[in-house]
């Protein structure tokens, strides 16, 4: 699979509360620039297909769903249509199946790693009818640290410490990013890299990252650094995951406190989606195999 040499789109500098409105002007800037592909509106847009990874958890479908339909609300003018790695119907392989022209996959996954090196590939090399770009996985990105600071305040954070320094008694806190984990290392770089960017969204309260498999620390491990660090008083555990699982509910019940609920459809994550449509359309050319715009 080759990666596209074009950079994606730098983290804003200023503070990140005004991250949402930098995306929306960027998705309305990437939306002119495209307009002019599509022979006077005539010709139907590349088809989003939003890929998740699929899991037992009957809430899980019911999330991505939900996300799905968030993305649809958002750009009534996309087919948009959902597939799954694995666990859950509809499969990817058979929703490509099914499409013909055009397609633009969303990984619904949140770093790179072997599905994004390996399992998408392959499930475009099994669709010839098509032609695809594959855009790239949704982190690492601001838009994130947005939906995972609105997640934390959810289950309790104090919301006074979101930006100017760590404040409202939270200068001995922490946090710890649970993740799925992956063998890879780019995935593991991607995942350090929200956790600076949460960091940040915190006002520099401490994340760091906690693994739920295939890679360390894990969560329990990460939860004592932090308290060696002198940040024990108060400790939360961030969800860095998609959808509700069994890695999720792993990771939540070893929070010392508060414990997040699953980014989910939060409308953060949802103009992510449509921004890495976008970001892949603009970034590279209909290729076959299967073209990953950068992170």
């Amino acid at each position: 699979m080759k990666a596209s040499s074009r950079p994606g789109p730098a983290a804003p500098s200023g503070p990140l509360d005004s991250t949402a409105q930098l995306m929306t002007r960027i998705t309305a800037q990437l939306g002119s620039q495209l307009g002019g592909l599509t022979l006077g509106g005539r010709r139907r847009p590349p088809t989003l297909v939003a890929v998740a990874h699929g899991s037992r958890d009957p809430e899980a479908l019911r999330t991505v769903t939900a996300l799905v339909d968030r993305v649809r609300a958002l750009r009534p003018d996309l087919p948009v249509r959902l597939g799954h790695v694995e666990l859950n119907e509809p499969l990817l392989a058979d929703t490509l199946a099914e499409l013909r022209g055009e397609a633009v996959l969303v990984p619904l996954l949140l770093g790179r790693g072997y599905h994004i090196k390996r399992d998408l590939p392959d499930a475009v090399a099994a669709a010839p009818h098509l032609s695809v770009r594959m855009a790239a996985p949704l982190g690492p990105h601001p838009l994130l640290a947005e939906a995972l600071h609105t997640r934390l305040t959810e289950a309790g954070w104090p919301s006074g410490g979101s930006s100017g320094g760590p404040s409202g008694g939270l200068s001995g806190a922490g946090v710890v990013l649970a993740a799925a984990g992956s063998r890879d290392r780019d995935s593991a770089a991607d995942t350090a890299r929200t956790a600076a960017l949460l960091s940040a969204r915190l006002g520099g309260v401490p994340v760091l990252p906690g693994y739920a498999s295939a890679a360390a620390p894990t969560v329990a491990e990460a939860v004592r650094a932090l308290t060696d660090m002198g940040r024990g008083r108060r400790i939360a555990v961030a969800s860095y995951f998609a959808a509700p699982g069994r890695f999720a509910t792993q990771c939540a019940d070893a929070a010392p406190g508060i414990a997040s609920g699953p980014l989910g459809d939060h409308p953060a994550v949802a103009r992510l989606v449509v921004h890495r449509y976008e970001q892949a359309l603009a970034s590279a050319p209909m290729s076959h195999p299967a073209v990953t715009v950068g992170v």
